[in-house]
This record gives C-alpha cells, structure tokens and sequence, in this order.
C-alpha cells in the first residue's frame, strides 16, 4: 500500500494511506511522478533534492527542518514539499498512463533518452507514446515560423525528402507552420518524426492537426514533461523547445522572424553545443530576418540543401554509414577496447566490460555514456549493451 504523508503546521508529517498499486514499482514511479508537481520544484531543484535526500521517495519522508538545510532550498520550497498532497495526483497520472499505454521516463532511469542526460535543466519525468527510438541514430529538429511563406513550406518539405537518406529522425513541436509541415512530410516520405507537446498527453494542441498526432503514434512519437491535463499554457512551449533541442544532433530554422519559438531553440541548441543551421531568405523579407541573423552573427550554418547537414555533420546516407563512422569518430584507447568487445559479442552488461576492461564501475559507466553519444553502442535494458554497427 502507498504511503503519503500530510504535514502539520509545524512541518512535520502524519501518515495517510492511499489506493493499493500493483508493485513497488508502481509506487517508485508514484513519488517520480509526484515529485515533478510540487510547486516551486522545477528540474534542477528536484535533482538537488534527489541527491541530497539520498532517493526520490526519501524526499517525500524527509522533514521540513530538514530540507532547510539542503543549498538552495530555503523555507518555502521546503514548505511546499512537506504540505503538498501530490502523491494522490500521481495515483491518478499512473492510471492515465497504464490505461492509455504511456511510457514514463525518469532521469535517473537508464531507459531516460541519452542525449538530455548530460543537460541538468532537462526534464526530471517525460511522458512518451509512439513507436520511434528517443534514442534514434541521427536526430534532426525542424523549426519556424508558424505563418511560413511558399518559400517556407518548400523549402521545408525539401529538407525533409533531402534528409531520408541519412537516415534520421525529425524533432518539432507540432505546431503551426514550419513544424507541421516537417511532420506531414515525415509521414509521407516514411521518415520517423517526433513531436514534443507543451501539454499534456491527453489532448492535442492545436486541434486541428489531431490526425496528424494520431498517425504519428504509429510512425513516429508524441513526448512532453506535462502530465495529463496539463493546459498548453504560453510558458509551456519555450520549455518544450529545449526538450526539441536537446533531443537533436542538428537543429534546422527554415524560416522565422527576429524573435519566436524557434530562435529560442536555436539559442538552446548553440547552449547544449549541437550544430545550428538556418535556411537564408531575402534582407528585406520580415520572415527571414531571425535565419539571416543567426548566419550573420555565426550563431547557425547556412543551409542550402540536406546535403549541407550530411556534410558538416559528417554523415554518410543510408548503406555506408557504419564504415564512414568508424572514419571519422575519434576513440581513446579504453573506448576502442570497448567498441572492439562488443562488436565480437551479441550483447554485453556493463558488469561483463568492467570485468573485461580492467576499468571501475563509475568510469565505465562515464565511457559508455560517450559511445552512446558517437552513436557506436546501444543500450538494452538490464544494463546491457550491444555495437550499433
């Protein structure tokens, strides 16, 4: 049975029982879910509070004087930990995910996407459905302006039938303009394309590109950090653009004005170090003026056609890429031992490469993490790996 607990005024607790769950995993994801919704808790907050109380469910038992003593966590967000009753809103979230078969990822998870491991902003909990890989090869975000000229939407739709053969999957947000045409195009070209929502996962926003959302879950995914019920409130979507940025290898502007979403997500992405690059337009024209910036000012490549991201990004299309990565990723010695074991092995545990390597536990997960992002190895789950060649 759950265990929540109520504070007193003083900022002690007492102990209330919530509905049965079905494991102890049910109730780990419970204090995951739960502890995403405590007000004033946002990302980096809730890892402080992770690490300092030694687990996710200890946070929730641990007392406000407590709390208080943790860098960063003054009375009231120490208030607010012991006085919010979020424990039976995550009962009612794990419902939502099991009935409508969403997938959670928690940060601390292996399972979690690998590319926003490194970032501490990224998303404590993020709440997926949909059939393409988080943790995809190649990734590529395609944003812009959601009222996009000829010249736009052209160029978009280019880009994406240019990309196919290199075999990457498309990030937008599902908005408006640009994004939706970067999946509508996905769709028809047979390209995996996934959309990270400023909402919940109960609802599509916009409206009118619900079937485009519903024929995404079969070839492609929907991700947010929100869980159901969650409106697409205005402040929702900068921070989902750095959940688009952080998923991706690349990140396209095909067209945009000074200021929007999608230089927000450029910027992010400069932040996160990935390659930036911006569809040029006409000096005078008022929808080109935040891509011609971003080249102007060496904030973003200027891109011509797919072949411009296959270059700078050293990609090789479809059926050679295996060989050409080996060409041109840089490997240090303990990372050349372990791309060489596993490329002789079906699958590996990390265990098995400690022991093989001669290297501790800490640094192989370190070296790991690394292949992960050369794209060299996969992880299974199980702490297991296998080559990606």
């Amino acid at each position: 049975m759950v265990v929540a607990q109520n504070a007193h005024q003083d900022g002690e607790r007492e102990e209330m029982e919530l509905p049965e769950t079905a494991s102890s995993g049910a109730e780990d994801l419970l204090y995951k879910i739960a502890i995403t919704q405590i007000p004033l808790v946002g990302a980096v907050t809730a890892r402080t509070l992770i690490s300092y109380c030694g687990g996710v469910d200890a946070v929730f038992r641990a007392r406000k004087r407590e709390l208080c003593k943790i860098p960063g966590i003054g009375d009231v967000v120490a208030k607010h930990v012991v006085e919010q009753d979020v424990l039976a809103m995550a009962e009612r979230e794990l419902e939502f995910m099991q009935t409508h078969g969403i997938r959670p990822y928690f940060y601390l998870d292996k399972e979690y996407p690998a590319r926003l491991k490194p970032y501490r902003d990224s998303p404590v909990m993020l709440y997926y459905k949909g059939a393409a890989d988080l943790n995809a090869h190649r990734t590529v975000a395609i944003v812009g302006t959601r009222t996009p000229s000829h010249y736009g939407i052209a160029a978009c739709e280019e880009l994406v039938e240019g990309l196919k053969p290199y075999n990457v999957t498309v990030i937008s947000g599902l908005a408006f303009g640009i994004d939706i045409t970067a999946h509508r195009k996905c769709l028809e070209a047979g390209v995996p394309t996934i959309a990270a929502l400023g909402h919940g996962l109960d609802m599509v926003y916009p409206g009118q590109h619900r079937h485009i959302a519903a024929r995404m879950l079969k070839e492609g995914g929907l991700l947010s950090e929100y869980p159901s019920r969650t409106k697409p409130d205005r402040e929702h979507f900068p921070m989902r653009n750095r959940i688009i940025a952080g998923l991706s290898d690349a990140v396209i502007v095909v067209e945009s004005g000074a200021s929007g979403g999608s230089i927000i997500t450029a910027k992010m992405g400069n932040g996160y170090n990935k390659d930036v690059f911006a569809v040029p337009g006409k000096v005078n024209d008022r929808m080109s003026q935040g891509c011609n910036h971003l080249i102007k000012t060496n904030q973003a490549h200027l891109l011509e056609s797919a072949a411009d991201v296959g270059y700078i990004m050293r990609w090789e299309e479809t059926g050679s890429s295996g060989v050409q990565q080996e060409l041109f990723v840089e490997l240090n010695a303990q990372e050349q031992i372990i791309v060489n074991l596993l490329a002789g092995h079906t699958e590996l545990s990390i265990d098995a490469l400690t022991f093989e390597c001669g290297i501790n536990h800490s640094e192989m997960a370190a070296l790991l993490l690394g292949l992960e992002f050369k794209g060299l190895i996969r992880p299974l789950p199980g702490k297991r790996y296998v080559s990606a060649r």
